[in-house]
């Protein structure tokens, strides 16, 4: 069971936020965080989601950490480029140690619950960056050892492809996941 949300301070004033010892009073020790949502609907910045993130981390609860980029970017050839901003944002904060309790999930935000998803190439190409990312930036024991989650339009239909590549470990399935025919061949599976 994961939360979609925890905030970065403990308990306090902090009227409709979520704090770490909520989650575990409710026996949650995973959390959904940098959902696209929350980033262009909420204006939650790469730092702020970083901050989360280890605040998190530090106090016992897992993290989906969530990247990927709007249309405009995609079209501008700024794909990887802003994949490398989320993630810079996020190693700034974690520790090598860190990385156990992190899950990434790439999200193109063109494609989620838009009916579009990204080519078996495209995210193929993703995944793998962040992969060579993970190696280069922080050590090579985090980029083998993290798994790496698809999301964005995922069904039963486009997801037995997209689970044959090499650097997709599993999904982060939104709305399909509320079709029981979904048969998901999968290493590791989130639903929302």
């Amino acid at each position: 069971m994961s939360a979609q949300n925890v905030y970065d301070k403990p308990n306090g004033a902090f009227t409709g936020e979520i704090s770490v010892s909520q989650l575990k009073d409710s026996g949650v020790h995973w959390t959904i965080l940098g959902h696209s949502e929350r980033r262009t609907l909420l204006g939650e910045s790469d730092e702020f989601v970083a901050s989360k993130s280890k605040y998190a981390i530090d106090n016992g609860i897992s993290v989906i950490w969530c990247c990927g980029e709007s249309l405009q970017e995609r079209e501008a050839g700024q794909t990887i480029a802003v994949i490398e901003k989320q993630l810079a944002a996020l190693a700034a904060k974690l520790t090598p140690e860190d990385w156990k309790s992190v899950v990434i999930a790439y999200e193109p935000i063109w494609a989620i619950g838009t009916g579009k998803v990204a080519t078996v190439e495209q995210a193929q190409e993703v995944h793998e960056a962040i992969r060579k990312w993970l190696a280069a930036n922080v050590n090579q024991t985090v980029a083998d050892e993290t798994r790496i989650l698809y999301g964005g339009s995922v069904n039963a239909k486009n997801c037995k492809d997209l689970a044959k590549q090499q650097d997709i470990d599993g999904f982060l399935v939104g709305g399909a996941s509320l079709k029981p025919e979904c048969g998901y061949p999968l290493k590791f599976l989130v639903v929302l």
